[in-house]
């Protein structure tokens, strides 16, 4: 395992300063001896609907399966077509095969890297049922436009704020803006769980319901099973940690932001760009741009400086979606931000002088 100089996430730092609020979780878990759908997955539910400014929250086993269970649950299916970023995480997009609807990509703004909701009604077919906007990197996309867009169109609203934990745009919440939202808390995330766990948020009663049936199984009484169902249930242990470490989640998002604003502040290298400017960033990756991509990755790991690629192979070129039909040249932006992007070392817990170094490496690049 490489010892770096600055690792490009550490968990150490914040587990630590919790730690007797996890074993605490962990202890209430055990003790109780109930570990699916009890009172932990209950009162994690209720906490974070609060936190995201939602109705309601549903627990379940991770972010694919959230969006998954939000297309079934309002039956998008067959033959329908749902508008999603051409530059995402592949999750977002298999939550729409899963259902066998088609995911339509939109190129992004290569100045936010977000889809737009003008890219969007470009691609809007009698076919289509719902857009999907991704908040890429912790930034939310122009919900305000989208809603219209949605509402002219009749469709669906769905959020991917997998990456969005305490974003905020004109003082609202990711998970609060559309029609429901899909939420993942796989560890790396602004509020991580220590394995996999997701949750879907909503204002509409019968979806969450609908969503919490099809995750246990297409049930709401035990042996009695209305539809064709999945399991996909946040466990009680998750529940119980994500449950400590939520009432930190604002601290380390504030963290996030301040080494954020030093790198914003500190960068002066002409050959590496940055993205526009979001002040409701959650920062849950921070990206930079540079066409000298490969060289500056090598230079870092050289110097100790772990930084990685959000996402080196656009969708429409993996061998997966070869099927859809997209070229290469299809979506320009996207192709140019896979070709470009790397993501800096950025967490709570980092140090100064790291922030510092890692600046100083950019700017002799």
């Amino acid at each position: 395992m490489t010892e770096w100089k600055v690792p490009y996430q550490e968990f150490r730092t914040i587990h630590s300063a919790i730690r007797p609020e996890l074993e605490a979780a962990w202890k209430r878990v055990m003790d109780r001896d109930w570990f699916i759908l009890g009172e932990e997955d209950r009162a994690f539910e209720q906490a974070f609907a609060a936190y995201s400014g939602a109705k309601y929250c549903v627990g379940v086993g991770n972010g694919l399966d959230a969006l998954r269970l939000i297309l079934l649950a309002r039956g998008i299916g067959p033959g329908d077509e749902v508008l999603v970023p051409a530059n995402t995480f592949i999750a977002s997009v298999l939550a729409i095969s899963y259902v066998g609807a088609v995911p339509v990509l939109v190129d992004p703004d290569p100045e936010t890297a977000l889809m737009t909701p003008e890219g969007a009604e470009k691609r809007i077919t009698p076919r289509t049922k719902a857009i999907m906007p991704v908040h890429l990197y912790g930034r939310i996309a122009e919900m305000e436009g989208f809603e219209a867009l949605a509402r002219a169109h009749g469709l669906m609203l769905v959020e991917d704020a997998a990456q969005a934990h305490g974003a905020t745009r004109n003082g609202r919440r990711a998970g609060a803006l559309g029609d429901a939202a899909g939420f993942s808390f796989y560890p790396g995330k602004n509020l991580g769980a220590l394995g996999d766990a997701g949750c879907v948020t909503t204002d509409n009663p019968e979806l969450a319901e609908r969503v919490r049936s099809l995750a246990n199984y297409g049930s709401t009484q035990k042996y009695h099973h209305d539809e064709v169902g999945v399991n996909s249930r946040l466990d009680e242990l998750q529940a119980a940690l994500l449950l400590a470490k939520l009432p930190h989640l604002e601290e380390w998002v504030a963290e996030r932001r301040r080494i954020a604003a030093l790198y914003e502040a500190g960068l002066r290298n002409p050959k590496i760009r940055l993205l526009k400017k979001d002040a409701g960033n959650g920062y849950h990756i921070f990206p930079v741009l540079t066409d000298r991509r490969d060289a500056l990755l090598s230079r870092l790991e050289d110097l100790g400086i772990h930084a990685q690629v959000h996402y080196p192979i656009p969708v429409h070129l993996q061998k997966a979606y070869r099927d859809l039909g997209y070229r290469r040249g299809d979506f320009p932006a996207a192709e140019k931000l896979a070709e470009t992007e790397i993501s800096l070392p950025l967490y709570p817990g980092m140090r100064e002088e790291q922030i510092q170094y890692v600046l100083d490496v950019l700017n002799r690049f």
